[in-house]
């Protein structure tokens, strides 16, 4: 049997080089021959904790190529145990033989994908000249996303806000020596009206982007509430700014963000101008001017994990 490769999240972590993981993405993205299935989203009773746990499953291949399943735990009340809400292992398999190449830990590959994903989409979303960008959220994928969005962008000035201070203080101290200043603010209020790209990732249920706040020409980048329940921005949001989605398959139906607002009537589905596999493809336009405010919500997807896969098993084995 061939060697099953182990790559740790330290091995991801140190090895990402987001300008090279985003291509990859926008590679499978652009490429139809990819298969991915619905992802399996099972929420689980978790009495101890007195919250839901979900499971996620989400299996992708290119047939005769590569294929892949990653399996998810979600479990908001993690903190008080002092471990991360998301936990993972993705499986890396020969798509001829079935057998496995590499067991991937999940932890880094998903947030490092998540980011690169968000950053795919700003490049055709956010302006070009965005110099400034707010980070609502202070969980794993913060940092990750701040350096996305800052390797296709020219971000010469970082914002955070987290419901811990502290904790805000910490992504900052940590980001000291990039290329782009970082500061930790107290209230979202402070600094959403100046800035040109805002980047949330919470697991809030009720809205921390609100519409009233907003001025011409930002982009929204909406990558937490992964819950109908759960929700980053209100209905202004929603009404002031073309919205787009990483995948129609799961973005309609998965998010708070997008479920709500296509229940209560403040968008339809035909409101939602293209999704990632139409602005890789060139099908559908991204920001038309200056002056329009886009969003995107982002729900992740399994051609994500796939291509960042294939990312992180070529740089392992070919160092």
């Amino acid at each position: 049997m061939d060697k099953i490769e182990q790559i740790s999240n330290e091995f991801i972590e140190k090895n990402t080089n987001f300008i090279e993981l985003i291509s990859e993405i926008k590679t499978h993205f652009s490429d139809d021959v990819v298969v991915v299935p619905m992802r399996h989203h099972h929420d689980f009773p978790n009495p101890k904790v007195k919250s839901d746990s979900t499971l996620l499953l989400m299996p992708a291949w290119n047939p005769s190529k590569t294929a892949g399943v990653k399996i998810v735990t979600i479990s908001p009340e993690n903190g008080q145990f002092d471990l991360p809400s998301i936990q993972g292992t993705y499986i890396y398999l020969d798509a001829i033989k079935g057998s496995i190449k590499a067991i991937l830990e999940a932890k880094s590959l998903t947030a490092k994908r998540t980011a690169a994903t968000s950053a795919l989409a700003s490049s055709f979303l956010s302006k070009k000249n965005a110099t400034s960008l707010l980070m609502v959220g202070t969980g794993a994928l913060s940092k990750n996303l701040i350096k996305a969005h800052a390797a296709v962008r020219p971000i010469t000035k970082v914002y955070v806000w987290g419901r811990n201070f502290e904790k805000a203080k910490a992504i900052c101290n940590a980001l000291k020596h990039e290329k782009f200043s970082v500061t930790a603010i107290q209230k979202i209020e402070e600094k959403i009206s100046e800035v040109d790209i805002i980047s949330c990732a919470t697991l809030s249920k009720e809205p921390l982007i609100i519409g009233k706040h907003l001025k011409p020409g930002q982009h929204i980048d909406l990558v937490g509430a992964y819950k109908k329940d759960m929700r980053e921005a209100d209905d202004e949001v929603i009404m002031k700014a073309t919205v787009f989605i990483d995948t129609f398959q799961g973005g309609l139906k998965e998010s708070g963000d997008i479920v709500i607002p296509l229940q209560n009537g403040t968008l339809k589905e035909e409101d939602i101008k293209a999704d990632l596999f139409q602005l890789c493809n060139h099908q559908k336009d991204g920001r038309f001017s200056d002056s329009e405010i886009t969003l995107f919500k982002s729900v992740g997807h399994a051609i994500e994990d796939l291509a960042a896969a294939n990312y992180f098993y070529n740089k392992f084995t070919h160092e």
